[in-house]
């Protein structure tokens, strides 16, 4: 093993990409050197100390090992805000800030305090990144895992946007009084087939299966979210879903047989069909 220690021999004998070992040495560098992650540029030349030099050791084995890097770090950045994730949580994907887009565009065309549902919160990630977003928007979510209702509160704290967000545990409407109409209802719930070889491997094998798959056909959550919706929902509400890369057409006839109008789908960055929207009729 070499003996020069500076940030620049690090970098360049890892064996990882260069992406991630830059995110994992500038996650240290913040933690035991209080320097920001541009000092892996402007002191390259700089030594780490025993503590630092052993924790950048174990957590490169732990990537090369296939742990994703947001466990490692403990955080993901999301839309417009940065949210504490831990193995309990699915990771926020940017496929999922398209949810949030929608919101806020509804959000905003509708010019008046609005009321929306995020069901199957996870870390906060959607609800928060919607009420960071709108200021005028009353946000309740939904989790059937209360240590991911732990780190959703945390996240609340954490981004000072507690008391903006009521979260209720239980699972998709359950807990929610019948008399609790939304102008919005979105969700990004389980719905990788159980038998996708996706889920054996890279990041997904260290993340909560049952954030990533219902068991089944991976349309089954999809279809509690689409044919419970009218009742939560205001009239014209809108409710957005997130989908698999191939579900896009069995979503649009969920919707249409639940009795949605103004079905949408829309693509994100990628190409791919990722979500699905509809209104609740007048």
């Amino acid at each position: 093993m070499s003996s020069d220690h500076s940030l620049r021999a690090l970098l360049s004998s890892t064996v990882l990409p260069a992406n991630e070992a830059r995110i994992l040495l500038g996650f240290i560098l913040e933690k035991h050197c209080q320097l920001p992650r541009s000092a892996l540029l402007s002191r390259d030349d700089m030594t780490l100390n025993l503590d630092a030099l052993a924790e950048w050791q174990s957590l490169t084995f732990r990537r090369a090992s296939g742990e994703p890097i947001a466990y490692l770090i403990g955080k993901k950045g999301f839309h417009a805000i940065e949210l504490m994730v831990a193995p309990g949580v699915l990771i926020p994907r940017p496929e999922t800030e398209l949810l949030v887009d929608l919101a806020l565009a509804e959000i905003e065309s509708l010019k008046r305090p609005v009321s929306v549902l995020d069901l199957g919160t996870g870390s906060g990630a959607i609800a928060l990144a919607i009420a960071h977003g709108a200021p005028q928007a009353a946000l309740t979510a939904t989790d059937l895992s209360v240590d991911a209702l732990a780190i959703a509160r945390d996240n609340a704290d954490s981004l000072g946007l507690q008391g903006r967000v009521h979260f209720l545990h239980g699972s998709w409407y359950e807990p929610l009084e019948l008399d609790a109409p939304f102008d919005i209802i979105v969700s990004n719930p389980p719905y990788i087939v159980a038998q996708d070889p996706h889920l054996s491997q890279g990041d997904l094998r260290f993340e909560p299966l049952t954030a990533l798959t219902d068991a089944g056909s991976g349309l089954s959550c999809l279809e509690a979210i689409i044919s419970g919706a009218a009742q939560y929902l205001k009239p014209e509400g809108l409710l957005a879903v997130e989908h698999g890369f191939d579900q896009s057409e069995a979503v649009v006839g969920l919707m249409q047989s639940s009795g949605f109008q103004a079905i949408q789908v829309h693509f994100d960055l990628a190409g791919h069909c990722r979500a699905v929207s509809g209104r609740k009729k007048s």
